[in-house]
């Protein structure tokens, strides 16, 4: 009981912490601020502890101080919002690797199948790509334990690590015998921006998430299409399921389609505490008409970007109502390896729209939606009526033609044998010379059959590409709304 009462008692005397890298210039006090502090409540901070001891001398499990304490710490700043979060050592490393997009790792892309990790690609110029792994490779043993019965995250946390570590894994390939090899990990970047054409002279710029580095990454995308298509008319912008990531990032996104104007403002707990930021002068693609597409999994930093440009009458916004986050977390570090999200401001369009708990409304709303041919019906057509008049055209037609229309009759039973056909009784019987004696005839090939190559093998027939309507009917329709934008423009 002592030691936690002076746990409570240091609580007490310092209840603010600065760390050292923090530590502003002397100052002089104002007292009127120090007064206006409120204490921590004794009657409070006595129950804490009372339960603080049933626990540590009644649970069920012996349960150690430490944990007792993070526990305390993690329900604190949960129960204030659904984003205010305690980040232990794991979850910090987690949060710095998906804001920053780097992690020490080997490079590759990979998926479950049934039980093994699956190269899905290697990276260019990573460890992995540059040690001659390839798609299709399983991944059978990471550091000597075996990948079978592993979930995707397992394999994952041994697979990072820090740079310049040693990885020792076993491949397995397809017709050849398992492989150990060592790779070095290095640093690895993952990029959230990627662009293609979906139509002559129109693209898509995708953005998966808003990290450090994605303001240079889509300014690269844009450049890239700018020179491969001088002649670009037209960007969809897809922020679908984006679930959002840094300010900062967000602010260079919108600020990449704007010359000047309000991006977006944040208001602290002090109504007067209002940072504002502003677009600056100059665009990638100036002007090219721009949509950008949103959906309900599109969230924080997405929001502030089709906000922006919804405001700033830069872009269509197509799609669905957006998730609805309008506050802004601070990341808190409070030790070498951890540190505490917390909810620090809100943030509020150009317009000054808050758009927490109500989203981001599109101005055109496209619904999910998969297209599906019809099956088309049996119908009556002129040539099924009786008596129909002759096509002149077609001088094969009696003129007296008659309906043409029947029900579908029930199969009749064959007169010939179950093993007959009626080629096998007019085809004449064919004797092989004895060059072709170990062959037997084969049928013409035909449209539907394989033919064999030159080394004797028979390729397997690629599907049939989808087209864009029928793998993402919400971007073809966002594409037509926005080659109609465009004509309109063109015509003002």
């Amino acid at each position: 009981m002592n030691s936690v009462w002076r746990v409570a008692v240091c609580a007490l005397a310092l209840q603010q912490v600065v760390w050292a890298d923090d530590v502003p210039a002397p100052a002089a006090v104002d007292a009127k601020a120090v007064v206006a502090t409120p204490a921590l409540p004794l009657a409070d901070l006595r129950t804490f502890v009372d339960v603080f001891e049933r626990i540590r001398n009644s649970y069920v499990d012996p349960v150690d101080d430490k944990t007792l304490f993070e526990n305390a710490i993690k329900g604190m700043l949960s129960a204030l919002d659904p984003h205010s979060a305690y980040l232990d050592k794991n979850d910090y490393q987690d949060l710095k690797a998906q804001t920053s997009g780097e992690f020490g790792g080997i490079g590759v892309e990979i998926g479950m199948d049934d039980g093994y990790l699956r190269v899905i690609s290697p990276i260019d110029d990573t460890p992995a790509a540059q040690a001659g792994i390839l798609a299709g490779d399983y991944i059978v043993k990471l550091d000597g334990k075996a990948v079978k019965g592993m979930t995707m995250n397992e394999a994952i946390d041994i697979m990072r690590g820090a740079i310049g570590a040693p990885l020792k894994m076993t491949i397995q390939r397809k017709g050849e015998p398992p492989k150990d090899l060592t790779l070095i990990r290095s640093k690895i970047e993952v990029t959230s921006v990627k662009g293609r054409m979906i139509a002559p002279e129109y693209a898509v710029v995708r953005i998966s998430q808003f990290q450090t580095h994605t303001g240079r990454d889509l300014t690269k995308v844009l450049t890239q299409l700018k020179e491969k298509t001088p002649t670009l008319k037209g960007i969809v912008l897809d922020l679908r399921n984006n679930p959002g990531g840094v300010l900062g990032s967000a602010i260079t996104v919108a600020d990449a389609f704007l010359d000047k104007g309000l991006v977006v403002y944040t208001k602290a707990r002090s109504e007067d505490t209002i940072e504002k930021y502003e677009a600056t002068e100059g665009q990638v693609l100036p002007n090219i008409p721009l949509l950008v597409l949103v959906n309900g999994g599109s969230a924080s930093a997405s929001e502030i970007v089709a906000g922006a440009l919804q405001d700033q009458h830069r872009a269509i916004i197509a799609g669905t109502t957006t998730f609805g986050k309008g506050s802004v977390q601070t990341v808190l570090q409070i030790s070498t390896d951890k540190a505490i999200k917390l909810t620090t401001a809100r943030y509020y369009t150009p317009s000054g729209r808050s758009i927490q708990a109500e989203g981001i409304k599109p101005d055109v709303v496209i619904e999910p939606a998969k297209l599906e041919l019809a099956q088309s019906a049996e119908t009556f057509k002129e040539s099924d009526l009786k008596g129909h008049l002759a096509n002149p055209n077609e001088q094969t037609k009696a003129a007296d033609a008659t309906n043409t229309f029947k029900p579908a009759e029930e199969p009749q039973p064959s007169a010939e044998p179950v093993n007959a056909t009626p080629e096998s009784k007019t085809l004449p019987k064919v004797k092989a010379s004895k060059k072709d004696k170990s062959s037997k005839a084969k049928p013409a090939p035909s449209a539907d059959t394989p033919v064999e190559d030159a080394t004797g093998s028979i390729p397997v027939a690629a599907p049939a590409a989808k087209t864009l309507a029928e793998d993402d009917y919400v971007l073809f329709a966002a594409l037509n709304i926005l080659k109609g934008a465009t004509f309109w423009q063109g015509t003002k």
